[in-house]
């Protein structure tokens, strides 16, 4: 896998302050993709163990909240299967930081459900994911004022939650305290 960008200190990503991991590699082309340059797979550095090291790094200090991951498209089976042994890694490191990730796949009906994202390791990265934003980017939808995510069709997604109950349970409250509705 190769990777576009590590951001180190981003607040635009997910809730706190984070670490970004922009992977390469993206088959969605959505139109107006802000990151356009990602759709190539081989666009970037190769992801190896000194750049795992270098974010494990970055993650440390205390007053940073977790990581980011996004693209391009982490979901792609062929970035799963990279992202799978290092996201193991980062939640042995530091188990109370937490995973969000950006996909253009839908939760409930293409990565739970049999489709071209699916792949052996699916099920398994998603159980170390807490946050997905889910959905394509609709340049019909965009919308500005909202948090974390470029157009209204988007969701935000509580992971461990979803898969506990067997339905799509959004991530309500953007604050500290977490509240959680059922779609």
């Amino acid at each position: 896998m190769n990777y576009a960008e590590i951001k180190n200190c981003d607040i635009a990503n997910g809730l706190g302050v984070r670490v970004s991991l922009f992977v390469s590699g993206c088959t969605h082309h959505c139109k107006n993709c802000f990151n356009e340059v990602t759709w190539d797979f081989y666009y970037g550095k190769v992801f190896d163990e000194k750049v795992e090291e270098q974010i494990l790094e970055y993650l440390k200090p205390n007053h940073i909240t977790g990581l980011t991951l996004l693209g391009g498209e982490p979901m792609e089976p062929s970035n799963q299967r990279a992202l799978l042994p290092f996201i193991k890694k980062v939640k042995e490191t530091y188990p109370n930081k937490d995973i969000w990730m950006y996909s253009g796949y839908v939760f409930d009906k293409e990565l739970l459900q049999e489709s071209r994202a699916r792949c052996e390791v699916t099920d398994e990265l998603l159980s170390y994911i807490d946050v997905l934003v889910d959905g394509r980017f609709v340049e019909e939808l965009k919308d500005l004022s909202l948090k974390f995510r470029g157009s209204s069709n988007q969701r935000i997604i509580d992971v461990q939650e979803s898969l506990k109950t067997n339905q799509v349970v959004l991530y309500k409250d953007l604050n500290i305290n977490r509240e959680f509705i059922k779609q």
